[in-house]
């Protein structure tokens, strides 16, 4: 496979993860992607902003975060989040430690 080809892929993946996090499953609430995947829409928008500045863009997160929430990030919590209960919260806490921390580019 040429390189072309594999990034068209790639971006073609890409959006289907945003489509289907953001149309098909907006109730997965970003702690328990980060408890069992070790990551969340957040880091996809962290990712972006990064790639973007490697290419020289400048994004803020804003703008990297209305990428993956297809929308401004407080208006999808507003809509979306729940409250997490003590044990989600403990595990986030780990998770986010050993996949986001000390880490630039996540997991």
């Amino acid at each position: 496979m040429d390189d072309q080809t594999r990034i068209e892929l790639e971006a073609a993946a890409f959006r289907a993860l945003v489509h289907h996090l953001m149309v098909k499953r907006p109730e997965v609430q970003n702690i328990d992607l980060m408890n069992l995947g070790g990551f969340c829409r957040n880091c996809l928008s962290r990712w972006y902003q990064e790639a973007a500045a490697e290419r020289g863009i400048e994004m803020t997160k804003d703008e990297a975060r209305e990428v993956v929430y297809g929308m401004p990030y407080a208006d999808w919590v507003a809509q979306n989040q729940t409250e997490a209960d003590a044990g989600k919260k403990a595990a986030f806490e780990v998770a986010f430690r050993e996949n986001v921390t000390g880490s630039k580019s996540g997991v």
